[in-house]
């Protein structure tokens, strides 16, 4: 496909291997948010089998908030947990034949990354350190993609169909309206613009540039099936 779509799975949602089909790269939750060693080699194993990239995606260690809350824990913590997690389920890849293609946090810690310049260097030095080779999805403008490049590290950006952008290029706080999109009759006009004309609207109405390497179609969205079979489509037509 000319463009990389990717799925955040092994989430417990029951809807991943019906999405698999119509995505190219999937982020397996790995213990902080979501998942367990039982879940991460089920997903590993479908994702084989439909012949996806596997990715990393790592979040708070706050599955009671799903990872969509900030953890008032210490830095050190927070690394500790991020690099155990990622090494757990590289092992299970690497038991499985396959290879770790790229790293994406998960919610709440993706959106401090993108804005917050400790996160981001403590998350850049685990890839540096340990996974030079890996490849980073990030967002366009996000600071985490700028570190990342600084240090030759290869980023892929990120583009989001099933959410709404601020004028920052950050997204719409999931608790405001209009923050996710369901409906495949909004999510393709917005997305086609982003991968077509390299511009997003936002929710103020501005059209701003913006890089899309790879679009992300949240797993635990309710039309996640619906939207990805769609984006599929769009893409492929």
């Amino acid at each position: 496909m000319p463009i990389d779509i990717n799925s955040d799975l092994g989430e417990g949602m029951g809807s991943d291997a019906a999405i698999m089909p119509y995505i190219t790269s999937c982020n397996i939750a790995c213990g902080g948010h979501a998942g367990d060693d039982l879940t991460m080699q089920k997903t590993i194993e479908l994702a084989i089998k439909n012949k996806l990239k596997i990715g990393a995606h790592p979040s708070y260690p706050d599955p009671e908030n799903f990872g969509r809350l900030s953890m008032d824990i210490t830095l050190e913590q927070l690394k500790d947990s991020i690099l155990t997690q990622i090494e757990t389920l590289e092992k299970w890849v690497s038991l499985k034949g396959a290879q770790l293609h790229h790293i994406k946090p998960h919610g709440a810690l993706y959106n401090e990354a993108a804005i917050n310049p400790t996160i981001a260097k403590m998350l850049v030095q685990i890839l540096k350190l340990h996974y030079p080779q890996t490849i980073l999805y990030a967002q366009d403008g996000s600071i985490i993609a700028a570190l990342a490049e600084d240090q030759s590290i290869k980023v892929e950006y990120e583009v989001f169909a099933d959410r709404n952008y601020n004028d920052d290029l950050t997204l719409v706080n999931r608790k405001k309206p209009k923050a996710v999109l369901h409906r495949p009759e909004e999510v393709l006009p917005h997305l086609s613009s982003m991968i077509e004309e390299g511009k997003v609207k936002t929710l103020s109405g501005k059209f701003l540039r913006i890089k899309a390497d790879t679009i992300c179609v949240h797993g635990d969205n309710s039309t996640a099936l619906e939207i990805a079979k769609a984006i599929y489509t769009l893409i492929n037509k």
